[in-house]
């Protein structure tokens, strides 16, 4: 398995819709955010008469014998509420107001969700040793109050971040399918992941309040050793009636890696095609979905002053694309202009 191309494509799932053109607080699309694979808890999702998902279930096909060995790991996002708090005139920490956005020393300072990459890895299962498997997971709550001075080192403001405590399980089942050789027998493998986050649900709460208690992006990684698994979108013509009784929910299971390896799964809530790949043109992730490289980085170019500084004070991947954008090279942009993909077989395609 070629990890570093499946951590890109895991990486550009994970941050999908992480914020929307024009990458700025003040924007309608960037107050109704992560919208694809958030798991709520649960009687958050059971309040909510199940308009919004608590669980994601992953099921895929796997070829192995008693040697086969499974690892599974799913990732997702642990949403940080970001507050802004102007202090009263004495500039004592413990005594301000919260506010939506303030300027200090000519920058701004805004309120925002920010958020945590998150990993949970099982142990190794042996599908000769397992038939199913439960793995409870849990990340606490976190308090951090930074103090902000103006340019007289006075303390002018606060930025309080506050993250909640999240908890959750992973299920995992194997079901021995049926002996596909002498050598290899064919399981289903699926995979539950549910939060558990203890939540009150209230009249006055909002989805927002639930977010900070979500798993957001959630997707699932599998690898294999001494196994391969089989592609669901096109398998082979001897197992092409099981991929029907594969049923996954709120995530697409698809091959990953090297084209042609059958080691590694992705399943995210991003439909994907078998080996999705990140185009070697793009410079970098603009988190918008379904982006265009070459049109969102020519509406950043064209971005006033006033929306670049609020670009650039919404959080750090806000601002990294900002200058990755100002300091692209002509080269650079020129390559994602007007680029033809699989070229070869539109050559072949003429000649015959």
């Amino acid at each position: 398995m070629d990890l570093k191309l499946v951590e890109n494509i895991a990486d550009a799932v994970l941050y999908e819709g992480y914020m929307l053109y024009p990458y700025r607080a003040s924007s309608v699309k960037n107050r109704q955010r992560f919208n694809w694979g958030a798991l709520a808890p649960r009687s958050y999702s059971e309040a909510q008469h199940g308009t919004e998902a608590w669980q994601m279930q992953t099921e895929c096909l796997l070829q192995g014998n008693g040697d086969t060995t499974l690892n599974v790991k799913i990732r997702f996002l642990h949403l940080t509420l970001r507050e802004i708090g102007k202090l009263n005139d004495q500039g004592i920490d413990k005594e301000f107001q919260l506010v939506e956005s303030l300027e200090v020393n000519g920058n701004l300072l805004q309120s925002w969700q920010e958020a945590v990459e998150r990993d949970v890895a099982l142990p190794p299962l042996k599908l000769a040793e397992h038939n199913s498997f439960e793995f409870p997971f849990s990340f606490p709550a976190a308090y951090e109050q930074e103090t902000v001075r103006d340019g007289n080192d006075r303390a002018a403001a606060v930025i309080i971040r506050t993250q909640q405590a999240i908890a959750g399980v992973v299920s995992v089942r194997i079901t021995d399918l049926e002996k596909h050789n002498s050598e290899k027998s064919l399981f289903k493998i699926s995979v539950q992941i549910k939060n558990e986050t203890p939540f009150e649900t209230l009249a006055a709460t909002n989805r927002d309040d639930a977010l900070l208690r979500s798993l957001v992006s959630t997707h699932t990684i599998l690898n294999v050793e001494d196994g391969e698994f089989v592609s669901l979108l096109d398998p082979p013509d001897d197992l092409k009636e099981f991929p029907a009784s594969c049923q996954s929910t709120g995530t697409y299971p698809v091959l990953a890696g090297v084209e042609g390896e059958l080691d590694c799964m992705l399943s995210s809530p991003i439909i994907l095609y078998d080996y999705p790949q990140i185009a070697a043109e793009s410079a970098g992730n603009l988190f918008d979905g379904a982006e265009i490289d070459e049109i969102l980085t020519l509406r950043i170019m064209t971005l006033t002053d006033e929306e670049k500084r609020e670009m650039r004070s919404v959080d750090d991947r806000a601002r990294k694309i900002l200058e990755r954008t100002e300091m692209m090279p002509e080269e650079q942009l020129l390559k994602m202009h007007g680029v033809i993909r699989g070229l070869d077989k539109v050559k072949k395609a003429g000649q015959g």
